[in-house]
């Protein structure tokens, strides 16, 4: 078996005519014969035992051409590829068999191929990164997060309702004297200053109550969701069940005793201080590593195939619909909700595409002019860190994952860690650009972000107040003090010693 030509005809276009001699195609027969016997008849003979002789003399000399040649291409194309060393993108199309027969076959093709790539430049790139430091006030904030999980709920009863409390209330709502779907609720837990209801529902409560019933007269917003309500006039017929406060506890020795291993508030601060700065680091280090990859794929020039991007929009939306997955929703959930088609998705995840197939190329690009290579070693650490990040045996891991496949993710990996290596670190300007916000395609790393359900409103509510609430980094333990007698809380002054 041979290659009778290999020849570029268009930019990542390569024309392969293939070639095997009567023997390759003989044997080929054979093997076609052989599992394929069975599904003829021959006179005298049992299913599956007349001779290929026989068998071709009655349905023809092609009979198991066909057959053959379907054995033969796989093999041929594949050493075809090893042979003249071309990097396929995807499947070969116009496929063509102009001559078949005894003395053997002749087979054309083209496949579209991987570009040439050619990197100006990969050492020494500039990339900004920012100086990390941390201040009182962030520390404080992180200590605020822990006092406020570890307070305890009282009930009041000898005042009216303020600003900050907690209520309990039913209530239920009426547009031209009817009542509206979404528009009642018993036992609502409700705070107050939240804005989860339509404007002016909470101030309305405000000044009531334990066991009031009192009416709320409120109009919907002009630009609200339901369109049957938008800018009518509504009366919400309510009763205060209970007031509810947050009272805080003390930050002294004995909570950061119940919160943390430590025994002092100094060095519960210091815990504290040292695990932002972790963070802070952490953060500093993935921007620059994602300007350095910006500096280099703005370095890369190559005329990349439709079909790669293409290929790499389908690897991100997989991504994407696995996460969806995991909550519980599917991708035509997602869409719907939205409000968009697969064709915009695809169209958003292109950027991001585009600049992952362009890192990909460059990377190996990279490896070969470095002469980076991946040893048994290599492979072996990553087939570990696998077995560890999925909880699966190693040995399974090294069965299921295809070698190349393996050894192109450490050549990337080196090929990358080289490049942020020599790579060099700028100051930041002094006035910092406005992040612009996400969409779910926006970065160039896969980001294993989950997807949150969309609960349905009530009919009042315009949103749901999001608590992004996270105890200190250093506490290791979340039990709260709610059976504890909380005093009041300690002033900013006293927090800012020690910091």
């Amino acid at each position: 078996m041979s290659i009778k030509s290999c020849e570029r005809i268009e930019k990542n276009t390569i024309e392969l005519k293939l070639s095997a001699d009567a023997a390759a195609f003989a044997d080929s027969i054979a093997k076609a014969y052989a599992k394929n016997k069975g599904k003829y008849n021959a006179p005298g003979f049992r299913r599956g035992k007349a001779p290929k002789s026989l068998i071709e003399k009655m349905y023809g000399e092609k009979v198991f051409y066909e057959d053959a040649l379907e054995i033969l291409y796989p093999r041929l194309y594949e050493e075809a590829v090893t042979e003249s060393n071309i990097k396929p993108v995807d499947t070969p199309y116009d496929v063509d068999v102009p001559e078949i027969g005894k003395d053997g076959v002749e087979i054309t093709l083209k496949v579209t191929v991987e570009p040439e790539v050619e990197v100006k430049k990969y050492k020494g790139l500039t990339a900004k990164k920012e100086a990390v430091k941390v201040t009182g006030a962030e520390v404080n904030a992180e200590i605020d997060k822990a006092l406020e999980q570890n307070a305890r709920t009282l009930t009041i009863d000898d005042r009216a309702v303020k600003s900050g409390d907690t209520v309990i209330i039913d209530f239920e709502g009426f547009v031209d004297e009817a009542a509206f779907e979404g528009g009642k609720g018993e036992n609502h837990s409700l705070e107050i200053g939240s804005n989860s209801f339509i404007p002016g529902f909470e101030d309305a409560i405000i000044g009531h109550k334990t066991g009031e019933e009192f009416d709320v007269n409120v109009p919907f917003p002009t630009e609200y969701h339901e369109k049957k309500l938008a800018g009518k006039e509504a009366v919400f017929k309510v009763k205060l069940h209970e007031i509810k406060v947050k009272e805080l506890p003390v930050l002294d020795e004995e909570f950061v005793k119940d919160v943390s291993e430590f025994n002092t508030v100094e060095e519960y601060k210091k815990d504290i201080k040292a695990n932002i700065l972790e963070r802070k680091e952490k953060a500093a280090k993935e921007a620059f590593d994602d300007a350095v990859i910006d500096a280099l794929c703005e370095n890369v020039v190559a005329e990349i195939p439709d079909i790669m991007i293409e290929k790499s929009i389908d690897e991100n939306i997989g991504d994407f619909e696995y996460r969806l997955k995991m909550q519980g929703l599917s991708i035509d959930m997602y869409l719907q909700y939205i409000g968009m088609d697969m064709p915009k998705l695809r169209e958003q995840y292109k950027e991001k595409a585009e600049k992952q197939v362009k890192l990909r190329l460059a990377l190996m690009k990279i490896a070969e002019l470095e002469k980076i290579e991946a040893n048994e070693d290599d492979k072996n650490k990553e087939i570990e860190k696998y077995a560890k990040a999925y909880g699966m045996d190693a040995e399974k891991i090294k069965k299921s994952i295809p070698v190349l496949d393996l050894e192109n993710d450490i050549i990337r990996q080196k090929a990358m860690e080289l490049v942020i290596n020599k790579a060099v670190a700028s100051k930041p300007a002094a006035k910092e650009t406005e992040k612009k916000a996400q969409s779910p395609a926006d970065s160039t790393k896969e980001e294993k972000k989950p997807v949150k359900k969309t609960v349905k409103a009530t009919a009042v509510s315009v949103k749901e107040k999001q608590k992004k609430e996270s105890s200190a980094s250093s506490a290791k333990k979340t039990q709260s003090n709610k059976e504890k007698k909380a005093p009041v809380k300690k002033t900013t002054e006293d927090k800012n010693k020690n910091v």
